[in-house]
């Protein structure tokens, strides 16, 4: 049995999960506020999810931040999870495992990415994009066959991809990062500027104090200028993003993960004519951009596949 954990800033996720994608049983913990606490709750997750019928052979762990997938070490984690950099991920599950289970982790959008390869929109491609649209966005590579990690653990971060040289200050110190512009956060700020503002629009009459970015989508859709507005910039920021990514991984699919893309066609119209108009003329033809095929919660289940491909690069060696 395989198990995947997403560790997220307010809860922890976790599942039992076959080896064809299938989750059996899944459980789930506010995300604790010190370290000791998230010890006990990892532990406590692993083993209520435990069964002596089908011991857990391997575990899969997606975390925001820099993840070295080869010590499972979290290298940089800002934010309210700050108390786990520095710590080895798989010293923090190993006290709820048998000695000889398979324990592997890597940056939660590689780990989402990794599901998609194994059994989503990713199956027999060879060069995919995928980004994950939430509160920030993550990404991940496939080129030519193989997940992206590069040097140090880092390659695939592409919230961070400069889109304005003057833009304003992101999380990771640069300036004009994707998700300053296009991300959930990013998405309410305009919103919450806008209603600070006074400007004529429903955004004023929304139950979120500021407006949520589900809540400026829908307005979008049902018409209200501003809110179209606000997506329409944001929109064409990501859609220029991801133009000047396909010049340079030339990818089969580009797959969109994560709470905002639950948009559906509000997002991936637009966000296709964007992309389809700077790519045309030289790519000669057209890059499918998808919503990841995953069920919730993905997150998990790409954990689980990180876990499966590490139980099979283990046999071989």
């Amino acid at each position: 049995m395989l198990l995947g954990m997403d560790i997220g800033g307010t809860q922890i996720k976790a599942a039992t999960v076959d080896e064809t994608g299938a989750i059996e049983r899944t459980l789930r913990a506010d995300t604790p506020a010190s370290l000791d606490e998230f010890r006990q709750a990892v532990v406590r997750l692993i083993r209520d999810l435990s069964s002596s019928a089908a011991p857990i052979r391997a575990v899969g762990i997606g975390c925001k931040g820099i993840i070295n997938p080869e010590t499972t070490c979290v290298e940089v984690l800002p934010g309210t999870l700050h108390y786990v950099e520095g710590q080895l991920l798989s010293e923090i599950v190993a006290p709820a495992l048998a000695a000889d289970a398979t324990i592997a982790a890597d940056n939660d959008a590689r780990v989402a990415l990794a599901g998609e390869v194994a059994w989503g929109a990713a199956r027999q491609c060879r060069n995919v994009l995928m980004l994950t649209l939430g509160t920030g966005v993550g990404g991940g590579i496939v080129a030519e066959g193989r997940i992206l990690r590069g040097a140090t653990g880092v390659a695939g971060h592409i919230g961070h991809l400069t889109v304005d040289p003057d833009g304003v200050l992101c999380i990771c110190g640069n300036r004009g990062c994707l998700e300053t512009v296009f991300s959930a956060r990013a998405i309410e700020s305009e919103a919450f500027a806008a209603v600070h503002r006074g400007v004529d629009s429903r955004l004023l009459a929304c139950r979120s104090k500021p407006p949520s970015c589900a809540e400026v989508f829908d307005l979008a859709r049902q018409g209200d200028v501003v809110a179209g507005d606000i997506i329409r910039r944001a929109t064409r920021v990501l859609g220029a993003a991801i133009a000047g990514l396909a010049f340079v991984f030339d990818p089969e699919v580009v797959i969109l993960g994560g709470q905002i893309s639950e948009a559906g066609e509000m997002l991936l119209g637009p966000l296709r004519a964007e992309v389809g108009a700077r790519t045309q003329s030289y790519l000669r033809r057209e890059i499918p951009i998808v919503r990841s095929t995953l069920v919730d919660p993905s997150g998990v289940i790409g954990a689980a596949a990180l876990a499966l491909e590490a139980t099979r690069r283990k046999g071989t060696n």
